[in-house]
């Protein structure tokens, strides 16, 4: 059963999209922008649980993931950093920011043929976020963001274990498409904010950060350094003055 009724000082920030929207480029400005401005934030990253780490290696490797095996895996992992990171962090008062969160899973594993009503149980213990941005782009847009930083897209953000081409650009073509769709369902189901991934990089962070500083106080999350030297000497510390510069300068 969700603990979504069960109030906490922090607040849950989330990002998604497709492979190649950008969303990982823009949750990582804003957590330069919040901690430049010395708030309390605490980031989190889909498929990052040491608790499955191994076993997920090498179930890709070895290519032993059904669409099922695939999904629990990931279930496992979110569950793992979910009760040991994102909860406590949010009791502590935090602001947690996570590149992908459940959303992921209903869409993904939904393309992958897993039921919607399977999928919202698996993931019936977490909260919602207070705020969930997903960024649309084109799926041949994806792509091609892709294909210029690396030679091909993974075997598995392909879909390639679908069988739905042999070719890799196709089926990635073919999957996302899928993903796409489902992402578009959940905006409406969900109130996701969505963001339109293909303008300039500025102007969807402004736009991010207008809508957090619109729906949440960010004032009521002070780092300890800050509040304790507010406290004693009554001025802003100069911490993270290089994240400011990153957050702040040309992209």
């Amino acid at each position: 059963m969700s603990d979504q009724a069960t109030p906490v000082p922090g607040r849950l920030i989330a990002v998604e999209g497709v492979d190649g929207s950008g969303k990982s480029t823009q949750i990582d400005l804003l957590h330069k922008w919040l901690r430049s401005r010395g708030r309390k934030v605490f980031f989190s990253e889909w498929n990052s649980s040491e608790l499955v780490a191994d076993a997920t290696r090498k179930g890709k490797r070895r290519l032993l993931l059904t669409p099922t095996t695939f999904s629990l895996i990931h279930a496992t992992d979110f569950a793992d950093r979910y009760e040991r990171q994102i909860l406590p962090m949010l009791k502590a008062g935090y602001i947690v920011l996570c590149d992908r969160y459940i959303f992921t899973s209903f869409a993904r594993d939904r393309a992958r043929g897993c039921e919607d009503g399977w999928l919202r149980e698996l993931y019936g213990f977490t909260r919602i976020p207070d705020i969930t941005f997903y960024f649309h782009v084109p799926v041949d847009i994806a792509l091609e963001r892709l294909l210029r930083s690396r030679q091909e897209p993974s075997w598995f953000e392909a879909g390639m274990d679908l069988g739905l081409s042999l070719d890799i650009r196709e089926s990635f073509r073919l999957f996302q498409h899928r993903v796409t769709e489902n992402y578009l369902s959940l905006v409406e189901e969900f109130d996701l904010v969505q963001v339109d991934a293909t303008q300039a990089i500025t102007k969807q962070q402004e736009f991010v950060r207008s809508v957090v500083n619109d729906k949440i106080d960010i004032g009521e999350f002070p780092a300890r350094i800050e509040s304790i030297v507010h406290e004693d000497f009554g001025v802003a510390p100069p911490v993270f003055e290089e994240d400011a510069i990153d957050a702040e300068g040309t992209w």
